[in-house]
C-alpha cells in the first residue's frame, strides 16, 4: 500500500496522524480547547495533500 506514496505523501500521512494523536493527549490531559485547535490541523493538513497530489496530477497531463 505504501509503495505507491511518494516522500511528500507520507510526511503529510505522519503529520497529519501525529497531530491526530498529540489532539488526543492534550485532549485526555484537560486541556480541551487546546486539543480542538489542533484536531483541526488534520483535515487541513490532509486536504492540503489531495491538493498538492492534484497539482501534480494536472501537470502530468
Amino acid at each position: 500500500m505504501f509503495k505507491n506514496f511518494t516522500t511528500t505523501d507520507k510526511l503529510l500521512f505522519i503529520s497529519a496522524f501525529l497531530s491526530l494523536i498529540f489532539s488526543e493527549i492534550l485532549y485526555f490531559k484537560g486541556e480541551a480547547n487546546a486539543a480542538i485547535f489542533i484536531g483541526i490541523w488534520v483535515p487541513s493538513i490532509l486536504g492540503f495533500g489531495i491538493y498538492l497530489k492534484l497539482l501534480n496530477n494536472n501537470k502530468n497531463d
